[in-house]
C-alpha cells in the first residue's frame, strides 16, 4: 500500500515511522489513522526489533486530531472516528516489539494520545504537551483518560485535562510523562542509540517482558505474576537463553538470534 501520510525506513534492526502531514502539524485525520492501522497490522516485527515513531518537522510531533474534519461531525460520526483512533493506538501499544515516541514541537491531544501508545517518551527541549480538549467542547477521545492517569497518577491528569492546559517538556519530565529530554539537534539520534541499544538484547525477553508490563495495567497481583512467571519459564525453552547464559559464564559476547 502507497501512503500519503506515512513515511518508512529501515536500518539494520531500527524501523522509524514519520507521521507525515506537515502543512497540518502532523495533525490526526480519517486516512492517516487509516493509514498507521494498516502499517501496524502489517509491520514485519520478525524484522525490526525496535520501532521509532515520530512527526514530520521540528515544530510537531502530533499537533493533534484535525479539528477541520471533527467540525462537522454528529455524534455517531464522533463515536466512529474516536473508536478507530483509539483502536489504532491499542495496536500500536500492542506491538510485539518496543516502541519509542520521538517527540519534536506539539504534542498535544491525539498527539500525547499517540505518544502515551508507545513504550518511551524522549522529547526535544522545544516540546509542549497537554490534552486541550475541552477548549474544544470535547474531552480526549483517542484513550487519553485511561493512559494519561497511569502514567502520571489521577490528580495530576485531572488538572491536565480539566484545565486544557499546556506544558513544556521539562514540566512533562517532572511529572514522568516522558523519560528524557534532548536537544533538538540531538533528539533522533539520542533516541536511535536507545533504539540500538535495545535490539542488541535478545529480542524473545524484551519482548516477554514487554507483555508482562502492559498486562500488568489491569491484572490483579497474582494474576499479574502467574503472567511473568508463565513468561520467565519460557524464555528458557530458547537458543537466546542458553546463548546467552553460555556467554556470560564463558565472558564471552553473543548475538541475538530470537529463537
Amino acid at each position: 500500500m502507497a501512503y500519503t501520510y506515512l513515511r518508512y525506513k529501515e536500518e539494520g534492526l531500527i524501523g522509524t515511522l514519520t507521521l507525515s502531514a506537515p502543512q497540518s502539524l502532523n495533525a490526526l485525520n480519517s486516512k492517516l489513522i487509516g493509514e498507521l492501522k494498516h502499517f501496524l497490522l502489517h509491520l514485519d516485527t520478525k524484522a525490526v526489533r525496535v520501532l521509532i515513531l515520530t512527526g514530520d518537522g521540528e515544530r510537531s510531533f502530533v499537533a493533534g486530531a484535525d479539528i477541520a474534519e471533527m467540525a462537522g461531525f454528529d455524534e455517531v460520526e464522533g463515536f466512529n472516528f474516536g473508536h478507530t483512533g483509539a483502536a489504532t493506538f491499542c495496536l500500536l501499544e500492542d506491538l510485539p516489539i518496543p516502541t519509542i515516541a520521538a517527540i519534536n514541537g506539539f504534542c498535544l491531544g491525539g498527539g500525547l494520545e499517540i505518544a502515551m501508545a508507545c513504550d518511551i517518551r524522549y522529547a526535544s527541549s522545544n516540546a509542549k504537551f497537554g490534552q486541550p480538549e475541552v477548549g474544544l467542547g470535547i474531552i480526549p477521545g483517542f484513550s487519553g483518560t485511561y493512559r494519561l492517569p497511569k502514567l502520571i497518577g489521577q490528580g495530576m491528569a485531572k488538572e491536565l485535562i480539566y484545565s486544557g492546559k499546556v506544558i513544556k517538556a521539562d514540566e512533562a519530565l517532572r511529572i514522568g510523562l516522558i523519560n528524557a529530554v534532548t536537544a533538538p539537534e540531538e533528539l533522533m539520534t539520542t533516541v536511535t542509540n536507545l533504539a540500538i541499544k535495545i535490539a542488541a538484547n535478545a529480542p524473545i525477553a524484551v519482548s516477554n517482558a514487554k507483555r508482562c508490563i502492559n498486562h500488568n495495567y489491569d491484572m490483579n497481583r497474582h494474576d499479574a505474576l502467574r503472567l511473568e512467571n508463565n513468561l520467565f519459564a519460557q524464555c528458557f525453552d530458547t537458543d537466546d537463553q542458553k546463548n546467552g547464559m553460555n556467554a556470560f559464564l564463558n565472558k564471552s559476547k553473543t548475538e541475538f538470534v530470537g529463537k
